[in-house]
């Protein structure tokens, strides 16, 4: 059988279980579940994996909510992945509704091609994208180990060959100076606040003079408790964000800089800590992107040029780390119009609507569509993983580079993850 005919019979199965994956897609679109928290939509998924007659490890790589499926046979394995969970305050407003039930359409679809199918998947539920670096903790545990290629997609305002991405990550910044009243003897007192304002103003000054796609950006979390007594405690929080994943560690390192000259400054001490793992920008395989949008175009769907996206309007995603370990896709499809952005609520309603219906539907199909090309297709997959060893030895620096053991507030809580789609 061609690989258009196994083509037409994934996507005939895609319609055949289109209305169960809507459904699924707006129960987990009513009950949004912010990062390692996201139970309802993990049991959803995985019970439609067994339902379907598939095992399923349900609590993979030591996360509660992760899952891995894998079905078929053969030397070529691809990975198809889900992401489910929300934003605090404004649910779905990137969208992971439609990620998580595009994949398992693609997925499900697959696995009935049964003996037909030219090879492997292994179908991955990844949490904590939008804070905590699932996929990353989850390529640690060898999730992504012996994949010929890993995909998804992402919900956007327009179709889009990748994602424009940036390394990002996040880091939380204490000082701690000594409290004394504010008029009566300040002479006694360090004053901590002054040290995280004296860091902020260098920042600011440091921006003068990074790359036009480097970005650096915080907030003050804790600032003192009364006027009148000298802070001994203040608290910010930064996004630090490059290129790539070696710019990032450049920039991390001058960042520090001016968080250590704010405790110089004010006879403070400071504890800075980075979250456990950076997000690592998209490394594109675009031989397998081509067929993606060829597959995409099936259905109808055009794509907005990526030459003319504007320097830097790239977000971040931890699917930039599984692009380092194996050649990777990570599309967007339209599923509101062009002018509405990713994490504010009007993205929130679009990706419960009509449209973003559409999309798990095209997005399904073009997904088991590509996988389809990539299993059976030994010429593509041969130079996927030609195109990616040509830039291996960056990708092995910049996943080095990108570990943090001692990150999340300096003894291994996830809480402090980065920052995924944003």
């Amino acid at each position: 059988m061609s690989l258009e005919q196994l083509k037409k019979q994934a996507c005939d199965a895609i319609d055949q279980m289109a209305d169960k994956l809507i459904n699924a897609s707006h129960a987990i679109h009513a009950r949004p579940e912010i990062a390692f928290e996201e139970k309802f939509a993990h049991r959803l998924l995985t019970d439609f994996v067994a339902d379907e007659g598939l095992d399923v490890s349900r609590h993979a790589c030591g996360l509660e909510t992760a899952f891995i499926a894998e079905f078929g046979a053969g030397d070529a394995q691809v990975g198809i992945i889900s992401e489910y969970d929300a934003l605090p305050g404004i649910g779905h407003a990137c969208g992971h509704n439609i990620i998580a039930t595009s994949g398992l359409g693609a997925a499900m679809a697959l696995s009935k091609l049964g003996q037909k199918l030219p090879g492997r998947v292994r179908y991955l539920g990844t949490p904590a994208e939008e804070s905590g670096n699932g996929k990353e903790l989850m390529a640690r545990q060898g999730a992504f180990d012996g994949l010929d290629a890993a995909m998804m997609v992402h919900p956007a305002g327009v179709n889009l060959l990748t994602m424009p991405s940036l390394a990002v990550n996040e880091v939380r910044v204490t000082y701690t100076g000594k409290s004394a009243h504010a008029s009566a003897m300040p002479q006694a007192g360090l004053n901590a606040l002054d040290a995280l304002v004296t860091a902020y103003q260098s920042i600011a000054q440091l921006r003068q003079h990074i790359a036009a796609n480097e970005r650096i950006h915080g907030i003050f979390n804790e600032a003192g408790l009364a006027p009148n007594i000298v802070p001994d405690r203040a608290v910010g929080t930064f996004y630090v964000r490059a290129a790539d994943g070696m710019a990032l560690s450049a920039l991390k390192q001058r960042v520090k800089n001016c968080f250590e000259a704010g405790a110089l400054a004010a006879g403070c001490e400071v504890q800075i800590d980075w979250a456990l793992g950076d997000y690592l920008e998209i490394k594109d395989s675009w031989e397998i992107a081509a067929r993606y949008q060829a597959n995409a175009e099936s259905l109808g769907r055009s794509f907005f040029p990526l030459d003319k996206m504007p320097l830097g309007s790239g977000g971040s995603t931890d699917m930039g780390n599984v692009s380092h370990r194996v050649p990777s896709i990570h599309p967007m499809i339209a599923c509101a119009p062009a002018h509405v952005v990713i994490h504010n609520p009007e993205f929130a309603t679009y990706a419960g609507s009509p449209s973003g219906d559409a999309a798990v539907i095209d997005g399904a199909k073009a997904l088991a569509m590509t996988a389809i090309d990539v299993l059976g297709d030994q010429a593509l997959r041969q130079k996927a993983h030609e195109d990616f060893a040509q830039t291996a030895s960056f990708s092995a620096q910049s996943l080095l580079a990108a570990w943090h053991g001692e990150g999340g507030h300096g003894d291994g809580d996830v809480t402090l993850g980065g920052c995924g789609c944003c």
